[in-house]
């Protein structure tokens, strides 16, 4: 497994990763991931940068966190949780790839930051062991059919009463299933903007989904 370090620019705040090199890497000795169901073609992507990311982490630059309890879902290399972390916000990772962690700690390590509690766990996992939180973000989460339902579940059981909820969608064909979850789980959805944004990598062209309940 081949990785590499990178800076990533939001403003005047840099973040330092460490990510996978390419799409191409793998390494599951123990086969750790494939008895989570995690396939060869699937393993390595949590551990790059996608457009996505890059979108929400700048969008959580200048978001208003003072007093939330955060919770980012699906957080891959984590890169929003490390915006949020240099904010001292309050801010809990979750990822179901059991390589997550260990990135997300090396990073937050390159950036001279506290520890980010993290919980590796499944959108179908009945119990997590996590509070109830007043925002609730994510990034490109909406890759096969059934995840508009097992996400919206997820974010159901882990939401308080009142809770906000952002996902970057870049367009994969889901969001249109999800959104009906979340409305029949009482949620609203505020507005759904559709934007094109620079990133460092390429320009991103897709939807930001914001509800509230």
């Amino acid at each position: 497994m081949r990785v590499r370090y990178q800076t990533i620019e939001f403003d005047d705040v840099d973040i330092h990763v460490r990510t996978l090199r390419d799409k191409q890497q793998y390494a599951d000795p123990q086969e750790v991931a494939a008895d989570l169901g995690i396939s060869s073609a699937s393993w390595p992507l949590f551990g790059v940068i996608w457009l996505s990311g890059e979108v929400l982490a700048h969008l959580m630059l200048t978001y208003e966190v003072e007093g939330k309890k955060i919770l980012e879902v699906g957080c891959g290399i984590g890169l929003a949780s490390l915006v949020l972390n240099h904010r001292l916000a309050d801010i809990t990772a979750t990822d179901h790839h059991p390589e997550a962690e260990a990135f997300l700690k090396e990073n937050v390590k390159l950036n001279k930051g506290t520890e980010i509690p993290f919980i590796r766990a499944a959108w179908d996992d009945k119990s997590t062991g996590l509070d109830g939180f007043d925002l609730i973000i994510g990034s490109d989460l909406l890759y096969e059919r059934d995840h508009a339902e097992l996400l919206s579940g997820f974010i159901n059981r882990h939401s308080k009463v009142h809770c906000n909820v952002i996902i970057v969608d870049p367009g994969r064909g889901h969001s249109s299933s999800f959104s009906k979850n979340m409305l029949d789980s009482g949620y609203a959805l505020d507005k759904t903007t559709s934007s094109r944004v620079n990133t460092s990598h390429d320009t991103f062209t897709g939807n930001i989904l914001n509800y509230s309940r």
